[in-house]
Formats: C-alpha cells, structure tokens, sequence
C-alpha cells in the first residue's frame, strides 16, 4: 500500500549531456528493490527518453493526459501510465515535441497531487530549462538532484542555481557530480571552493556502468540486474538518505 503522500525525487541538471536520464533509471531501479511503488514521470518534454530507453510501447503520454484532462477533466489517470514491472510505472514524455507548447503547468501540478496518492516515490526526470513547466515541478519537490560534469559550463551554471537557492533560503536540493563523463578533470577542492559549496555525492570513474549500451538497447535497468552490486552501492546512498 502506498504511503499517504508520495516522496517526490526530481532529477535535474544546468546543461544537457550529464548523464542525468541513465542516473534516474539506476535511482528507480533501487527503489523498486526496496519495493517502494515508483513511478517515472518523464518531464523532459522536449526530448524525454525515458519510455524508449526502457522498451516501452507507450500509447499516451503527458501531452494526451493534459489534453483529456482540459477538455474532459481528469479522471482515470492508470489508463495515461505505462508498466515497466511490479514496482515501476511510467508517464513518458510526449512523442512529438510540437505538442509541448500546449501543455499548461496548471495541470502538471494537480496531475502531480494526484499521483502522491498513488505511489510510495515519484521519481521525475526534467531537462535544464527554466521555464514555468520547471518550476512547478521543483515547488512541488521533496528533494532535487542536480546532476553536473565538472565542465565549466556546468560549474558556472550550478553556481548561478545555488546563488538563486541562498536567495530564497531553500535547501532541499543536492549536487552529483559525475566524474564517470566529466571531460575536464578538476579536483573536488577546485570544484567545492569554485561552487562556494561542498559537492554531496560523486559518481566515480569506478561507478561507471560497463555494458550500458547493451542494456539500453535491451530496456534494461543496471540496478535491477545480477552483477552490478559495485555500481549500486552509490545509489542505494542517495536514496536511503533522501528516504531518511
């Protein structure tokens, strides 16, 4: 049985090609061996992959649920979700992007109370945009993961993200540092004095996920399959402290 109201994970990033949507994927599948009922909302809207990552052959998604829901009211969400397995769920993206620009945040936010009754986790995967869509996402968060290289670009960004939260005195946000993809290579000392911030969790060169194409290509999700004990380790972490 559900809890009464759902935790809500938003994972984000500052900038494309963090490795952010593959982080989802390793954080649910943790979730689904604590057999907590997760599901997978895909907010990345412009170019959500989670649904075709997974081998989903989705037939509706956010952009038919916000359309139902404003011309007929929302009713039965369960026919809008694709199953994965027992545990996971998942609201994919729109499959085509011209339909993004209909699609109100007024309806994402009661599409998302609704869903806290449903689920023990609501684990959402969003692009970096800043955009009101976004934002309704992010006040309607538990905890938000911010997904980072240690580019410069991403420091600069994530810099400018953690001045806008001491400005409005919010806390509830961590960063992952993913040193797996991270093309520039910064010491944490440099990074953490840069950010005026200590990085909370790092995605070591070790925690990598060997054969991840093969298991995309197999809809696979690393943390649910034998022999990936090492690479889960991590995960576990965030989540059980994010649970804590």
């Amino acid at each position: 049985m559900a809890l009464k109201q759902a935790k809500v994970i938003t994972v984000t990033s500052v900038k494309g090609g963090t490795g952010k949507t593959t982080f989802t994927l390793s954080l649910v599948g943790i979730l689904a061996n604590k057999n907590l009922k997760t599901i997978i909302v895909d907010m990345d809207l412009h170019s959500g992959v989670i649904a075709p990552t997974l081998n989903l052959k989705e037939t509706k998604d956010i952009y038919t649920l916000v359309n139902d829901y404003m011309n007929h009211g929302l009713k039965e969400l369960e026919e809008y979700i694709t199953k994965y397995n027992n545990y996971i769920d998942v609201l994919p993206a729109p499959k085509d992007p011209r339909s993004v620009g209909k699609i109100s945040s007024y309806y994402i936010e009661n599409i998302l109370k609704k869903l806290k009754y449903m689920y023990d986790v609501i684990l959402i995967d969003t692009n970096h945009i800043i955009d009101d869509i976004n934002l309704i996402t992010f006040d309607n968060s538990d905890e938000i993961l911010y997904v980072i290289t240690s580019d410069l670009m991403d420091l600069r960004n994530m810099k400018t993200m953690i001045a806008i939260y001491n400005d409005m005195n919010l806390d509830n946000y961590h960063i992952v540092l993913n040193e797996a993809i991270s093309k520039q290579s910064l010491d944490l000392y440099t990074i953490n004095s840069f950010l005026g911030r200590n990085i909370d969790y790092i995605l070591s060169n070790n925690s990598y996920i060997k054969n991840i194409n093969k298991l995309i290509m197999n809809g696979k999700i690393a943390t649910l399959e034998k022999g990936y004990q090492k690479e889960t380790e991590l995960f576990t972490k965030i989540i059980d402290n994010i649970l804590k």
